[in-house]
């Protein structure tokens, strides 16, 4: 039976993978509406011949393997409990320390080792794809060293975040979720506090910015938008990829103004001060507190969903996973399936609340710089650097997007720049 049951796994996923396959690569044709043929939203008025030949064939790609990565966690999960991988890692997890968290320790590290290799695969093939596009520039050296990097860092979060999780599954049942969540709340703004100045630097070099004329009309800008800001930073990506990009990150006196030196280098200052508005528009719309509302509300109704699926499926399939109780830390492969599941069914709601933010942003950024010619050529240039698919399918635009299509961006700011 238990055969029977990871047989069923492995063959519906593979019917999924074949359907995807078929739906992106011979059914799927978003195109151009006709209405738009030749104007500045149409990818064929400025890109070349190649690049959009390149960029249809890599937007199939990408969006292929979106569909399938998520789904093949799921299989992997399935298989790691119903072999009984997970109940064996447990039991080499040492039973006589007297501390909790360096038994969980032991069995995170085996469980996430497995998964880093089981899906390194997939991820280096990621990587070679953007590389033959002429989208990555990064030396395998320095790949492996950022994936080593994430496999630590998440590895020393996941063993506090356990420890505690199931510290209190096991002392309230019943209300283990409520308190969890209660605890993210300090913790996520912890995290967002000490990205900019603790985690950032590790991946990347950071340092002010160096065209101090730039910086300057940066700056007027900010004071313009009621921002008080001393510094924009500059961050050394070109050794790692010819895409374009510029954020705000971090909360009060640790929040940063960045942009990468390939925005730097390949943009003009007037495109460059629209994206820098179009930032600062994320922050005068208070972007980053509706965006920790919007987080905190959904993992609370995600820890409260598990809460309530866990026990079910534990009672129901408890024999085929291998489960006898969720207070087990063996049972965290399907913690983990079932938040995978909610997290991936939940990003079209995610993506709607981040398109709505997007347009706002690119709406007060046209307003603060009054550039839409600047506005066109910047989306023009983020869509050729990257490769982008200006138009996708309804699809791929709801779990995928959480911008704006490209198509819509351009045709609104050209719109408004023939007004003028």
């Amino acid at each position: 039976m238990k055969k029977k049951w990871g047989l069923i796994a492995v063959l519906t996923f593979g019917l999924y993978v074949v359907a995807m396959y078929f739906y992106f690569f011979y059914s799927q044709n978003s195109g151009i509406p006709a209405t738009l043929k030749g104007t500045a939203a149409d990818p064929s008025t400025f890109l070349t011949a190649q690049e959009l030949v390149l960029s249809e064939d890599l937007s199939k790609i990408r969006n292929f393997l979106f569909f399938i990565a998520t789904p093949f966690e799921w299989l992997l999960y399935i298989v790691i409990m119903s072999t009984g991988i997970s109940r064996l890692f447990e039991r080499w997890s040492p039973e006589q320390q007297k501390w909790a968290i360096w038994r969980n320790a032991m069995y995170i590290f085996l469980l996430s080792f497995l998964l880093f290799i089981l899906q390194l695969p997939l991820d280096y093939y990621q990587y070679t794809l953007s590389k033959s596009y002429g989208i990555s520039t990064q030396l395998f050296s320095s790949w492996m060293r950022d994936n080593v990097i994430d496999f630590w860092l998440d590895f020393g979060m996941s063993v506090i975040i356990v420890t505690v999780l199931y510290w209190l599954i096991k002392k309230s049942m019943k209300r283990w979720w409520l308190y969890a969540w209660a605890l993210t709340v300090p913790f996520s703004i912890f995290l967002l506090f000490i990205q900019p100045v603790v985690i950032d630097p590790i991946y990347n070099d950071f340092s002010p910015l160096k065209d101090k004329v730039l910086e300057t009309k940066i700056l007027s800008l900010a004071e313009q938008a009621d921002i008080p800001s001393e510094h924009v930073y500059e961050v050394n990506m070109s050794e790692k990829t010819n895409a374009f990009n510029a954020y705000v990150t971090g909360i009060g006196e640790n929040s940063r103004i960045v942009l990468w030196d390939t925005t730097l280098n390949r943009l003009t200052d007037e495109e460059i001060l629209f994206i820098m508005a179009h930032e600062m528009g994320h922050y005068v719309k208070k972007d980053i507190y509706l965006n920790i509302t919007v987080y905190l509300l959904m993992t609370l109704i995600g820890l409260w969903l598990i809460a309530k699926i866990m026990p079910w499926m534990i009672s129901r399939y408890g024999s085929i996973l291998k489960i006898k109780q969720m207070s087990n830390i063996h049972s965290l492969p399907l913690f983990l399936l079932i938040s995978s599941f909610l997290l991936f069914f939940s990003n079209p709601l995610s993506n709607v609340v981040s398109r709505y933010q997007e347009v706002r942003a690119d709406e007060y950024a046209m307003e603060l710089v009054e550039n839409p010619e600047a506005a066109v050529s910047t989306f023009q240039q983020l869509t050729k650097a990257g490769l982008g698919e200006v138009n996708p399918s309804a699809l791929v635009k709801w779990f995928r997007y959480s911008h704006p299509p490209m198509l819509d961006r351009i045709n609104k700011v050209a719109d408004q720049a023939k007004e003028e």
